[in-house]
């Protein structure tokens, strides 16, 4: 068997680790990732048939959501009480792979050595996957931090997905073309239940990207890279927001601005055009 440590899909979310504390997304022991792995790329690295011990779900119950579209799935999952600073030093201590077995509990197959679990909000991650994998079944990544302007958006702006959409799109002439599907806005809610769980994943149905108000954004994508952009180009948008402040807008982009991006990129069927005042393209 070949060194786990070398494998293709640690050592990537060892660098996401690093470049999200870098950033500062990820302060302490803040933010989490979930990477849906399949057997084939696992099983030169590691005996997925080998379970060293179950790990219970925290903060959930059973009832709060069926788990059987996950059954047989493979996660590499951050570590609860992890700090990203310290994945890529260590990864077995602070990564885990675990599968979800046809009982629904959860196999750790490696990694958390020191008797750790996955982080806390890997249920959340889970409601996530299985909604995201139902619009797209190439989805491989849920990954939640603190993006500081993100966060900071939301405690001085509408907190709609209309509104906050339309912000983003006008503050970058990227991002209408990155995120067309606009971004999920939930208001404050405890972590690390079912129900901020529940809410997220629904609004997954309709966006890659959900803000969690006063606390941070979940980001899913077919890639780590998918993933991360979304969230560094919208960020991105919100730092030039706060940038402008409370300064006068002399220049922004128009909707007729938006829909010229919309058609050159020919991403027509992507866009939320409810979300314009003119709608009709």
């Amino acid at each position: 068997m070949k060194n786990l440590l070398e494998a293709p899909f640690v050592r990537e979310i060892c660098r996401l680790a690093t470049n999200m504390y870098r950033l500062g997304w990820d302060e302490r022991n803040g933010g989490n990732i979930s990477y849906l792995l399949s057997e084939e790329e696992v099983k030169e690295w590691l005996d997925v048939s080998k379970e060293l011990r179950l790990i219970p779900l925290a903060g959930v119950e059973n009832v709060d959501f069926d788990v059987s579209p996950l059954k047989g799935k493979v996660f590499l999952v951050t570590g609860t009480g992890k700090y990203f600073k310290n994945v890529e030093f260590d990864p077995e201590e602070n990564l885990g792979i675990v599968r979800v077995r046809e009982d629904g509990q959860i196999a750790l197959l490696w990694g958390y050595r020191s008797g750790g679990r996955f982080t806390s909000e890997f249920p959340a991650h889970m409601m996530c996957h299985i909604s995201r994998l139902s619009k797209n079944p190439k989805n491989r990544i849920v990954m939640h931090c603190h993006p500081t302007n993100l966060l900071a958006m939301t405690y001085v702006h509408p907190l709609t997905d209309r509104d906050f959409s339309r912000t983003l799109w006008t503050f970058a002439t990227e991002d209408v073309v990155v995120f067309p599907d606009g971004i999920g806005v939930l208001p404050w809610m405890l972590c690390g239940t079912a129900e901020i769980g529940v809410a997220t994943a629904k609004k997954m149905q309709d966006y890659r990207l959900v803000v969690w108000s006063l606390h941070g954004v979940y980001g899913a994508g077919e890639s780590i890279d998918e993933a991360f952009g979304l969230i560094e180009t919208a960020e991105k948008a919100a730092q030039i927001y706060h940038i402008v402040g409370s300064r006068p807008v002399l220049n922004r982009l128009s909707e007729a601005n938006l829909k010229e991006l919309i058609h050159l990129f020919k991403i027509e069927d992507q866009v939320k055009w409810e979300f314009f005042d003119d709608p009709s393209h």
